[in-house]
């Protein structure tokens, strides 16, 4: 049985770069128009998808459920690599929250700049930052190898049976 607070592992990768796009969306918004409650709903679901994967997150949840399955088969790849990319953009999207409510607005808008471009080269060149941070990192022994034994090596049963497992899953 799984925690509430658990992530999914493995993740849909068209799920991922769908709530990575949708990011970009709201973020653009916020930024064109200045709509700082927006910065709020942006944090609020990096910090539920942190938490608990798509069960705490509408844009994860839609993504996941209504718009990833329409665009073919899923691509599973390795969970914890996302959750920390995840907790990347709580951070980066709750430090502005924190910079609007001090008054500076500016640092705010560039904090959401930064995220933009990175939910970007996700959503649309599907180069996740914080999954290459988190490889580098697992690599320089900062991230354990049981943490995701899959990053280690994407060829290894492990990463295959994952695979296969996720894919049977989503067709149940």
């Amino acid at each position: 049985m799984r925690s509430f607070f658990s992530f999914p592992n493995p993740v849909n990768e068209r799920a991922a770069r769908t709530v990575a796009a949708g990011v970009v969306a709201l973020t653009c918004v916020a930024l064109l128009f200045r709509v700082e409650a927006l910065v709020w709903v942006i944090a609020a679901g990096f910090v539920g998808r942190v938490l608990a994967g798509p069960r705490l997150s509408v844009l994860g949840f839609v993504a996941q459920r209504v718009i990833a399955p329409r665009l073919g088969e899923p691509i599973a790849v390795p969970g914890p690599p996302k959750r920390f990319a995840q907790g990347i953009g709580a951070t980066v999207s709750v430090g502005a929250v924190v910079l609007l409510a001090v008054g500076w607005d500016t640092a705010a808008w560039v904090l959401l700049t930064v995220l933009v471009v990175a939910a970007s080269l996700e959503a649309f060149a599907g180069l996740c930052i914080g999954c290459w941070l988190f490889a580098h990192l697992q690599r320089l022994g900062m991230i354990p190898d049981d943490v995701c034994e899959a990053c280690s090596d994407i060829h290894s049963p492990q990463a295959r049976a994952a695979a296969r497992e996720y894919a049977q899953r989503q067709q149940s």
